[in-house]
């Protein structure tokens, strides 16, 4: 049996130290016993530092145990910082003040070591080595153990700093060299994107051992299962869920060395929230460089939601949108996929992609997996689409895809398509005609969003635009007729020369936007009158109508994305950029 004892300890903050914490946090700013962090949790919200605060410092004690820092060389060179322990002489005086106010609280700190101390700086005379980070971001790394992973970068980002040294991070999996750098507001959202879809092994992490140079201390965060073929490996911190309820897990088990702690989680409201990168901290400049591009909007289905093209057709710009009195859009994020996106759709908390790889089409998501987990590529000879067609799709928007009874659905070469887990695709019909236009599809042309019988007048009609569960047509391009599932007709009188490009309904008021010949003015017609949505027109291409709420979207210029409202023309939200 080994001379090591493993020591398993269940960390739980203390009643008094949580109140005060809270009170803190409401205030905007962090609890005492979390000053020693406040450089790395500074990247982070104020909900999420709290949250994470027991974390940080039961894995800070761990780091601490395991690999004590070394005593810094030189003369003294004043304070820098703060501690956790020291003399009495170093104690700062709000301390000493807490001793004479509140006995009590300051004994109970004193026991459990929060007591703040100044820190003693000297002066180094020698160049130390970088502090690396080895991290495992496989899916036996999702979830409760990336959250281990932030709480422990924050720790070696304070360690690396107290060192002097500069904190890297490499992901396993990616070219050796290849680091993440910068400060934490910078570096924590790249990691958080640093998803990969295979767990890494023993010969990974190797690998990213050659890119280390001699003085640099090295550190790995991943799982008890890697860290089972790593016997030799010195500063590995493993972590796995460790207790469950009916809402996910609840407590994690962190390892480092001979010791184990169990950790409670964060609440799964802003555990979620952290691990879409919603409770990081971002700069003015971050916020305004974060989407460097919107290209080619579209709403391609009934959900709240926009999707553009990036920088690049492996890159969607999601922004979710909550219509109503006021309208509350999400931030823009921006999803690489590796590979070219033929069509997407957000279907709740899923995004869903059809990428284009070599002769096949790939499903892909983020969020909650589909069932089952994984699906078959689809050759690309199940739609007729030779590479000529499939290059002319990736210059239009994102292609629509739905998912009803465990098969998707994408307009592909002027037909529906299901799609099976299994690989297999089958025709189900004719698509919307506009699929072949240089709009790419258009559901205002798209006869499924009716949902019901069409009115026998719509066959005779020169044209016909479609909204959920409403459609408007027309036999001479003016004079249109309005028919809604649930009742109510209207007639419009569209000027002359206009193009019609969607119908929207708000309530009991319909309308049909209409772009001028040049496309240059957009306008909404109603039967109370007609307004031109001055500040959603001149753009660069044909606006773009969702097909069941009163939003519109436009490129303004290129990479600048306009949403407003389709009936009054106020602007809601503007993305990419500025110039």
């Amino acid at each position: 049996m080994s001379s090591e004892v493993t020591a398993v300890v269940t960390a739980e903050a203390p009643p008094a130290a949580t109140a005060t914490a809270s009170a803190a946090a409401s205030a905007g700013r962090l609890p005492a016993d979390l000053a020693p962090w406040a450089g790395g949790l500074s990247a982070l919200t104020p909900a999420l530092a709290l949250a994470l605060g027991p974390m940080v410092r039961r894995i800070d004690g761990l780091v601490a145990e395991r690999e004590p820092r070394a005593a810094e060389l030189g003369e003294p060179d004043g304070y820098g910082g703060l501690a956790r322990a020291g003399r009495p002489d170093q104690l700062l005086p709000s301390q000493w003040l807490l001793a004479d106010e509140l006995p009590e609280e300051f004994l109970r700190r004193h026991l459990s070591g929060e007591l703040l101390y100044l820190a003693p700086e000297r002066r180094r005379t020698s160049r130390r080595g970088r502090l690396a980070v080895l991290v495992d971001t496989g899916p036996g790394a999702a979830g409760a153990v990336r959250l281990v992973h932030l709480a422990a970068l924050v720790v070696l980002h304070r360690r690396a700093a107290v060192r002097g040294s500069e904190l890297v991070v490499g992901i396993l999996g990616d070219p050796p060299g290849h680091w993440l750098t910068g400060e934490l507001p910078e570096l924590l959202p790249s990691w958080l994107e640093a998803r990969r879809a295979v767990d890494p092994d023993a010969a990974s992490v190797a690998r990213a051992h050659t890119a280390l140079d001699a003085p640099d201390e090295a550190w790995l965060l991943t799982t008890p299962a890697l860290a089972a073929e790593l016997p030799g490996h010195r500063c590995t911190l493993t972590a796995e869920p460790g207790g469950w309820s009916a809402a996910g897990a609840t407590r994690v088990r962190v390892t480092l060395g001979p010791t184990a702690t169990e950790l409670r989680l964060p609440a799964p409201e802003i555990a979620v929230r952290a691990l879409r990168g919603a409770e990081f901290r971002r700069t003015p400049e971050q916020r305004a460089a974060s989407v460097d591009a919107a290209r080619l909007p579209v709403f391609n289905s009934l959900a709240p939601a926009l999707l553009a093209r990036g920088t690049t057709t492996a890159h969607l710009v999601v922004t979710r949108l909550s219509p109503g009195h006021a309208m509350q859009p999400g931030r823009p994020r921006t999803h690489g996929f590796g590979g070219p996106v033929v069509a997407a759709a957000q279907l709740g908390r899923r995004l869903i992609a059809l990428l284009a790889r070599g002769d096949r089409l790939e499903v892909r998501v983020i969020g909650r997996p589909l069932a089952p987990s994984s699906w078959v590529p689809v050759h690309r000879e199940w739609f007729g689409l030779d590479r000529g067609q499939l290059d002319a799709l990736l210059e239009r928007p994102v292609l629509p895809l739905t998912y009803r009874d465990g098969l998707l659905s994408v307009p592909l070469a002027g037909r529906w398509w299901s799609i099976a887990p299994t690989g297999e695709a089958a025709d189900t019909g004719p698509c919307a005609a506009a699929t072949a236009g240089r709009a790419g599809f258009d559901w205002s042309r798209e006869p499924r969003l009716y949902g019901g019988e069409l009115p026998a007048a719509v066959e005779r009609a020169d044209q016909v635009v479609f909204a959920q569960d409403a459609v408007a047509w027309t036999r001479n391009g003016e004079h249109w007729q309005i028919r809604c599932r649930e009742g109510g007709d209207a007639e419009l009188v569209v000027p002359a020369g206009a193009e019609v490009i969607g119908l929207v309904r708000q309530a009991e008021t319909v309308a049909l936007l209409t772009c001028s010949a040049k496309g240059l003015l957009l306008r909404s017609v109603r039967p109370d009158g007609t307004r031109t949505l001055s500040s959603l027109s001149g753009g660069t291409s044909r606006p773009v109508v969702h097909p069941g709420l009163p939003l519109v979207a436009t490129e303004s210029h290129a990479g600048r994305t306009l949403v407003g409202d389709a009936l009054t023309g106020q602007i809601h939200l503007r993305i990419g950029r500025t110039t």
